[in-house]
């Protein structure tokens, strides 16, 4: 057994909110995607060659992701977003450029897309090949704050328990390289392709995590921590818990729901631990096929709800835990972002929409790609 990796756990305020948005470029004419990230980049940094923290690169060349600080609201964290959506729009706008959302590109062939020229990237590539050459995909990652490193790996069971119901309301991937994939999150299913992705180990104690992590570098699986690609990870350089569940979301009223609802779910389990309870968790085989049948059924999956293997349409469940939350969410001052959540029960998931814009044009898929723009130019569903 190898030596095990000291993994210390940045300070951090409980249950501060920071969100990351990988975002499409895609042709203004034809809709396909544009390699143009590092010319988008380049016009958004300052005028003494500084970058913009808050506008990045991500593996390939048509992404840019936009990120807020670290922040109280998840309104907060919204209001940089956007600021950076506009910056990378204006940026975008001459070269005829659009911004679309969603988890993948209708599409776009991923076999002619370009990877950013980061060594980190060119390696993953090497090392994973076909399917890391795959991963046109895009997501919204959440971090919530952790004020004590105790609470982060009970934190990350309790999540793997609602895991479902992210994942089903935020479901935008239907369409994979022209075709319609029977699946509400084709995204969900590709990542996990890649070494150290998909769910996590569920982990007791802090000591097992460094434990994992010496062995992942001691066989070269890993160099360090970040290339640990799970769905929910602790993210030790900033004391937070990483929630990498959620599919990349068509417009910012979807970020900003499905970001409160996460950080309502957190906050909720850490009250919990307070108050000396013991978190619920499920069975690693339950867990799995919660994942598996929100991936495919989206917001109609029928989820296992706790470790009895009862089980409950995730919309009923979704229903549910706003009510149970709504003081959380109180306390967290995004009472109005929870409440868009019901904009999405109501007006259905991306990848329901996406479809039944491709019914109304003979299956047209440019059009979807149009209506994803427009979404996100909107800031809502459409």
């Amino acid at each position: 057994m190898a030596a095990p990796v000291q993994i210390p756990f940045a300070q951090s305020e409980r249950s501060t909110v920071g969100i990351e948005w990988e975002v499409a470029l895609v042709d203004a004419d034809s809709g396909d995607l544009r390699q143009a990230a590092e010319t988008v980049l380049d016009a958004v940094r300052s005028d003494d060659g500084t970058d913009n923290p808050h506008i990045t690169q991500e593996l390939l060349r048509n992404t840019i992701e936009v990120s807020s600080g670290k922040c109280v609201t998840v309104r907060e964290a919204a209001d940089d977003l956007q600021r950076a959506l506009d910056e990378v729009a204006a940026a975008a706008a001459p070269l005829r450029i659009d911004l679309m959302g969603g988890g993948t590109h209708p599409f776009a062939n991923w076999a002619t897309q370009k990877v950013s020229d980061k060594q980190r990237y060119a390696t993953l590539i090497d090392r994973t090949q076909w399917w890391g050459r795959q991963m046109l995909i895009y997501g919204v990652h959440v971090h919530v704050g952790v004020e004590d490193r105790d609470k982060v790996l009970p934190l990350s069971r309790a999540m793997l328990t609602v895991f479902a119901h992210i994942q089903s309301l935020s479901a935008s991937s239907p369409f994979w390289a022209g075709k319609d994939t029977g699946y509400a999150s084709n995204r969900a299913l590709l990542f996990q392709q890649l070494p150290t992705a998909g769910l996590p180990f569920g982990f007791d104690e802090w000591e097992q995590l460094e434990q994992y992590v010496g062995d992942m570098m001691h066989t070269g699986v890993i160099d360090q921590f970040n290339e640990v690609r799970w769905d929910i990870r602790p993210a030790p350089r900033f004391g937070t818990l990483e929630m990498r569940i959620a599919d990349g979301a068509a417009n910012l009223l979807e970020v900003t729901a499905i970001s409160a609802l996460t950080h309502c779910f957190v906050e909720h389990f850490s009250t919990l631990l307070d108050q000396g309870e013991t978190l619920p968790t499920m069975p690693p085989w339950f867990l799995q096929e919660n994942k598996w049948r929100s991936a495919r059924y989206g917001m109609d999956a029928i989820i296992i709800t706790n470790a009895a293997g009862d089980e409950q349409l995730v919309t009923d469940s979704i229903a549910h835990w706003l009510t149970v939350l709504a003081p959380v969410a109180e306390r967290l001052g995004c009472s109005a972002e929870l409440q868009q959540v019901r904009v999405i029960l109501r007006r259905g998931a991306s990848y329901q929409r996406q479809r039944a814009v491709a019914r109304r044009n003979a299956g047209e898929l440019d059009a979807v790609v149009a209506s994803l723009v427009s979404e996100f130019r909107a800031g809502r569903p459409l």
